[in-house]
């Protein structure tokens, strides 16, 4: 992101050119001087929102999931801010990643691998979430922020290409106050002034404009010249390796040239030193097509790869347009998907991404390709599916609907996918290449078109059936307009998620479900005040996966043209993180169902009408949905320090289950591109789906009990936990509990539980079967 050292020479050696700026006496100057040119007077500032992310995320809790309720909160404060200011805001997120930066995206992604890694380690050795120095994004954030913003009546704008260039040419077509991001690139190209969102203080509406003129005069450059000198920098175009030699022979020449006391530190001397270089050799020698001085010295690859970063920052009407340069990712490349949609459905396509009114389907219609970046998933965790597979046969659905030919051609098949998706075990060196699946529905697969275009009751049931089919839950049309629409939603998506993660049990559902109907009735403040004695990196894992499944529900409702109000399938009417995990840690120690339900009888007569509608998915599919409550780490941990149990701390989870995805696969071969799980079946559907399964556990040794008991060696049993349900909660919250667990309760023991009673659980986890 950005040019390399750039921001970091403006602040350091050229303070300036970093000047604080009132965004309210900006906004009073540039209603004075008119120079705005869009339809509004007010002015406009643009907001480059992937940069703000970060910012707009400052709940205490990032770990579990995400803080959706407080979130919108304070993004809505955020929003005030501005607005009260009589200032617009223009919100622009990434709608792609162009091809030419897929590898800068990749690298990125396998940092961040690396971080997430140290992540769940933390949480399993101290049961507690990290420092801001392992801080991650909560999943989907990008995705559901757009909604977030649209529901509060903003503008939100998702790019066809390359975001950066998008908001500098709206900013200059349209004489924009200015942008408000943290990336260099504004700095390079000649547009509108660039606002710092990190020096930025909401209170005063104040922050710092990165002054390109005042830059210019201190290294010597004119404007024109700005885009030369972040290609030889390095950027995400021009990598910093590839024109380090010619750094190299830039800093020679400077020091030659400059006095030790002028040369400064050594980030300076090599922006001063490749600013004096450009200088130097720029002139009439230029090539006009590229701007590229042949003096330079640089092979014809070279040359070329630096012609098209420079290039990059040339907005609309500062150069002819160049023939047959057309990128991969404009919407012109949407004519490969002729066959498939008619020109109407493709201008529609294009004109929902756009204006940031769908998910998915732009990327799969218009560009072939689709991405996820990082989840919190543990490359430990032996047991739980990645994210990328556990949806897999629903995005196959998706590409169904869309892609589906209906113009007779029925032998033809329709084009795969390419899906760059980040999951333990996926190298990344290439895109998996994906198929779409059809449909089960009663009928004949119906067109895009009649979904999208047509009307009445029939077309109506239509999307909804097509809806709940992506996720196979046809049968829970008849509650449809009976519960709420974002009930009705995460229900689908739980029952999704036990078909395809086999080690998923009852206590999980109970989990999901109950956090589900609760949220409803919970404020802000109350969700803020939840206190948790620990966290679990398995419930961390589930949450982010509950999150992720939250986007496919976006992404099939779009294509289904929205039988669910999209706000239903926002993650603030169904899930948040830390009740969530609450309700994980009550339900995996024995909780009573008035208990994990808030002693709400209303709601616990809801929870009970889905779980059982739930379960009796599975029993038609022969999904044998078991209770399995099991201990965390941190549980064993205050258990085994306690004093002698007959046994010795561990992880909490037998030695030979501590392998990751990659070891496990490369261990027996499997890991191969494009195969691995997907090659065993584990995201097909119905019977055939879990005989597969069946296969794929006893490969996983599923008889050394992972999940069900059986230590590493001799045979011993992990203790299980479990403290007295009511004293978790204390004003909606968790207590902290001083005095030491009570000892399991006998099945006969119902205390509390009045006429409710548990299933059937065990206080150690059954032996293995044979």
């Amino acid at each position: 992101m950005g040019v390399k050292g750039l921001q970091y020479f403006m602040e350091r050696c050229c303070p300036e050119a970093c000047v604080t700026v009132s965004l309210r006496e900006m906004a009073r100057q540039h209603v004075a001087k008119g120079t705005a040119t869009s339809d509004t007077t007010s002015p406009t500032l643009l907001v480059d929102s992937m940069a703000c992310l970060s910012h707009w995320y400052s709940c205490r809790d990032w770990v579990c999931g995400g803080q959706w309720r407080e979130y919108m909160a304070l993004l809505e404060s955020w929003v005030e801010a501005f607005t009260s200011a009589g200032i617009r805001l223009v919100f622009f997120f990434d709608g792609v990643v162009e091809e030419k930066k897929r590898q800068v995206w990749v690298k990125r992604r396998r940092r961040v691998n690396g971080e997430i890694a140290k992540v769940f380690r933390h949480i399993k050795a101290h049961g507690q979430q990290p420092g801001r120095e392992l801080y991650c994004l909560p999943p989907g954030l990008a995705t559901f922020t757009r909604f977030a913003l649209r529901s509060l009546g903003q503008e939100v704008l998702c790019s066809v290409q390359e975001a950066d260039y998008e908001i500098a040419s709206y900013g200059r077509r349209h004489g924009s106050m200015g942008i408000l991001g943290q990336d260099s690139d504004f700095i390079i190209y000649d547009s509108v002034p660039y606002l710092s969102v990190e020096k930025l203080r909401l209170d005063s509406l104040t922050t710092v404009l990165y002054d390109r003129e005042r830059l210019c005069r201190a290294v010597g450059l004119s404007v024109t010249q700005l885009p030369l000198l972040a290609c030889l920098l390095g950027n995400d175009v021009v990598s910093e390796e590839r024109m380090q030699h010619v750094r190299n022979n830039a800093m020679e020449m400077y020091r030659q040239s400059c006095p030790p006391p002028r040369a400064g530190a050594h980030q300076g001397q090599k922006v001063l030193a490749v600013a004096q270089l450009v200088s130097s050799v720029w002139g009439r020698e230029e090539d006009e097509a590229g701007l590229i001085p042949p003096s330079l010295g640089l092979s014809a690859t070279e040359r070329e790869l630096l012609q098209r970063g420079v290039r990059s920052y040339l907005l609309p009407g500062q150069e002819p347009p160049q023939c047959g340069d057309v990128s991969a990712d404009s919407p012109d490349s949407a004519c490969v998907r002729q066959g498939y949609l008619s020109p109407e459905m493709l201008k529609a396509c294009i004109e929902r991404h756009v204006a940031a009114e769908d998910f998915m389907v732009y990327n799969v219609v218009c560009g072939g390709v689709v991405e996820c970046s990082n989840s919190l998933e543990d490359e430990e965790d032996t047991e739980l599916l990645p994210q990328a597979l556990v949806f897999k046969a629903c995005r196959q659905h998706i590409y169904s609907l869309l892609l589906h030919r209906h113009d007779g051609s029925s032998d033809v098949e329709a084009p795969a996918v390419r899906e760059w998706f980040v999951y333990p075990g996926n190298p990344l060196k290439e895109p998996e290449i994906v198929r779409p699946l059809p449909l089960s529905l009663s009928g004949v697969q119906p067109s895009l078109e009649l979904l999208w275009l047509g009307s009445g009751p029939e077309v109506s049931a239509l999307r909804l059936a097509c809806f709940l089919s992506v996720f196979d839950c046809q049968d829970f049309s008849e509650l449809f307009g009976a519960v709420d629409d974002c009930l009705l939603a995460a229900l689908c998506l739980v029952t999704h998620i036990v078909f395809q993660v086999p080690d998923l049990s009852l206590e999980d559902v109970d989990a999901y479900l109950s956090q589900a109907v609760c949220l409803r009735l919970k404020r802000p403040q109350e969700l803020q005040h939840i206190k948790l004695p620990y966290l679990c990196s398995r419930a961390v894992q589930l949450g982010s996966l509950y999150v992720r499944g939250l986007s496919h529900l976006l992404g099939a409702n779009c294509a289904s043209s929205c039988p669910l109000p999209s706000s239903a399938l926002m993650p603030w009417q169904s899930f948040d993180g830390r009740l969530f995990h609450s309700k994980y840690l009550l339900a995996h120690t024995g909780a009573d169902q008035m208990v994990l339900l808030d002693g709400d009888s209303s709601c616990l007569s809801l929870f009970l009408r889905l779980r059982e509608k739930l379960v009796e998915s599975c029993r038609r599919r022969g999904r044998a949905l078991q209770s399995r409550p099991r201990p965390s780490t941190s549980e064993l941990r205050l258990q085994t320090t306690a004093g002698p149990r007959g046994g010795s701390a561990h992880a909490g989870r037998p030695a030979s289950d501590r392998g990751n995805w990659r070891e496990r696969e490369e261990a027996t071969g499997e890991h191969q591109h494009g195969g691995g799980w997907r090659e065993r079946g584990e995201t097909r559907r119905g019977p055939s789906g879990y005989e597969k399964r069946e296969k794929w556990e006893q490969r996983r040794g599923r008889g050394g009990g992972r999940g069900r008991g059986g230590g590493g060696g001799g045979g011993e049993q992990p203790p299980v936990f479990h403290p007295h349900p009511q004293s978790f909660y204390q004003d909606g919250g968790f207590q902290n509990r001083s005095r030491p667990p009570r000892p399991p309760r006998g099945r006969q023991h119902h205390g509390s539980r009045r006429s409710y009673q548990l299933s059937p659980r065990w206080s150690q986890p059954p032996a293995p079967g044979p």
